[in-house]
């Protein structure tokens, strides 16, 4: 689709209960046309009964590739080009991408378009992954913002404007800001404040809202980023909206810092040419739910997260982490879909916890950390598991906490130290360099003093320790082997034991 059919008109409100996308996908899969095209297994009726059984005969059918005529060819607006801006209407974009590859696709595109060759770019120290991946691709320059840390809990928060202010002025002007609200704790940033601060300097807002699709459509949820002033942002619609997992959205608001046809262009550059109808159409039912019944559902979710927070609050040993943060540095808001439970009081760590939950009442959880389990919630989450968790969690509690041996740190005490990083605001090479470059494996101590070609984040807190192009450093090593030890994973590791390194040869 190019920009100028996607800018025709635009959707008035009483189109958002319509998903004109899924329903034309839907019409065409279900009316019993005969199929000479991809994919193979013609409707299902060629699939292997396995995949039938699980997926469901409907399902299948509705797997159709691009090109149909009626779907995303023929007339514009076709139902594709609809759907994509009633997405952006409904978000007060001036246009929308669906994205089928994640948010992480997004951020690719993004640097493609606003980090090109040699160009230098503000990011949060704890981005997503895959910025870094992006400007690899891009050949951009990242220069470094860290975030506020909270050592008490060892979970990252937002970056303030004045660290923003501070960092924009040194060094080579940037082409844009990429930063991180709400956090995966759902702490959200101060948008406004970094959206005049980055306006002022001269460049565009980017503000990866994975965690915050949902903001906006609620009175006691953060506003939207696009409201709070930034020119872009990122919504995995698929993590607490509703969509199927790997489908994503990107938005840009009214505003001249970016070029929308640069962003199309990346768009298409990392897009497959064959995208999943069944994913797309998903995010055409999110958004008319979330546009359109979102406000309902998202207070009867609210509603009982609020009860579920109070029963565990009961729980001896058990606190719970939210609300309270606002109007700490870093911390302007807070998200009510997502229960984070500080757990250091029971004697017990996050991880055991989680595993206890797991082991006698099959529940799992989206994050387990030294001090911490979270729980994401859905904008319609079911309320009867949200009513009895607090009891699920007391009797697991009661279970292993006799037999369990290990005393986790007592509340007031530091879980890990802030996450070392190598010394500079900007990588010794470039990204792009470092991972392309020739490199070897070697034991991690003899990698002191070498660039890495490596992107590691430890889990918890999530916070990215090593990029490619950086010099690794002993403090570096020392904090991710105790991160190992302490049983927590290695994102991105090519080695996940952390026994060897990849450094440029």
């Amino acid at each position: 689709m190019t920009a100028e059919r996607n800018a025709a008109s635009t959707p008035s409100h009483s189109e958002q209960p319509t998903a004109p996308y899924l329903e034309a996908v839907a019409a065409y899969g279900l009316r019993g046309s005969t199929r000479f095209h991809v994919p193979g297994h013609k409707g299902g009726g060629g699939a292997d009964p396995g995949l039938r059984s699980a997926l469901g005969h409907a399902a299948l059918l509705l797997d159709v590739p691009q090109d149909i005529d009626g779907i995303d060819i023929g007339p514009s607006p076709t139902p594709y080009e609809r759907a994509e801006r009633l997405a952006a209407d409904a978000y007060g974009a001036s246009r929308c991408w669906f994205l089928t590859n994640g948010a992480s696709q997004g951020n690719h595109a993004l640097c493609l378009a606003l980090a090109g060759d040699g160009r230098h770019v503000l990011v949060q120290r704890n981005s997503h992954a895959s910025v870094i991946d992006g400007l690899v691709l891009a050949g951009g320059l990242p220069r470094f913002v860290a975030p506020e840390y909270d050592p008490e809990l060892g979970m990252a928060h937002g970056v303030t404007p004045q660290a923003l202010e501070q960092a924009l002025a040194q060094g080579e002007p940037c082409t844009a800001a990429f930063i991180v609200s709400p956090t995966y704790y759902g702490m959200a940033a101060d948008i406004a404040g970094c959206a005049e601060v980055a306006h002022r300097a001269g460049v565009p807002l980017v503000v990866d809202s994975a965690w915050g699709a949902h903001f906006g459509f609620h009175a006691s949820l953060p506003a939207s980023p696009l409201e709070l002033g930034a020119d872009v942002m990122l919504a995995s619609t698929h993590k607490i909206v509703g969509s199927l997992t790997q489908s994503a959205m990107l938005l840009v608001g009214h505003t001249e810092r970016v070029d929308i046809g640069a962003i199309s262009r990346a768009v298409r550059l990392v897009r497959s040419t064959s995208p999943s109808a069944l994913l797309m159409a998903s995010l055409d039912a999110a958004r008319r739910q979330l546009a359109v019944h979102g406000e309902l559902l998202l207070d009867r979710t609210i509603r009982a997260a609020a009860r579920a927070r109070e029963a565990i609050e009961r729980i001896p040993g058990c606190a719970i982490v939210g609300e309270q943060l606002v109007g700490r540095p870093g911390i302007a808001g807070w998200d009510p879909l997502r229960i984070v439970i500080d757990v250091r009081g029971t004697g017990l760590l996050g991880y055991q916890v989680a595993a206890a939950l797991r082991a006698s009442y099959d529940i799992h959880l989206e994050l387990a950390t030294h001090a911490t389990v979270v729980l994401v919630l859905g904008i319609g989450q079911p309320v009867e598991p949200l009513d009895r968790v607090a009891h699920d969690l007391a009797e697991s509690l009661k279970r292993i906490a006799p037999a369990a041996g290990l005393a986790g740190p007592p509340a007031g005490h530091s879980v890990l130290s802030e996450p070392p990083t190598s010394p500079g605001s900007e990588p010794a090479i470039a990204p792009r360099a470092a991972f392309l470059g020739a490199s070897e494996a070697v034991p991690v101590q003899a990698a002191v003093g070498r660039i890495s070609t490596e992107s590691i984040a430890g889990y918890p807190p999530g916070v990215p320790t090593l990029l490619p192009g950086e010099l690794v450093t002993a403090e570096v090593v020392d904090y991710l082997r105790a991160l190992v030890a302490a049983g927590a994973r290695l994102h991105g590791a090519a080695d996940p034991s952390f026994r060897t390194l990849r450094v440029l040869a």
